[in-house]
């Protein structure tokens, strides 16, 4: 997907300073964008429908990404 026209990215209150960074877009309507904000606008970016949104927060909340 790339660049998306329009979004508003932010970093993820989850990430990291140093690492794990994520940004997440969730001004488009029936969803959100996740991308990696280290690579920025050359990032591949994740498209997720809210309940696919909400539950890969959950799953950030409850630490299943840890390494």
């Amino acid at each position: 997907m790339g660049v998306v026209s329009g979004a508003h990215w932010r970093k993820s209150s989850r990430s990291s300073q140093a690492s794990n960074c994520v940004e997440v877009a969730t001004n488009f309507p029936g969803g959100a964008l996740v991308r990696d904000s280290k690579l920025g606008d050359a990032s591949p970016v994740l498209g997720l429908e809210p309940a696919a949104f909400s539950m890969f927060v959950g799953a950030i909340k409850a630490g299943r990404f840890d390494g």
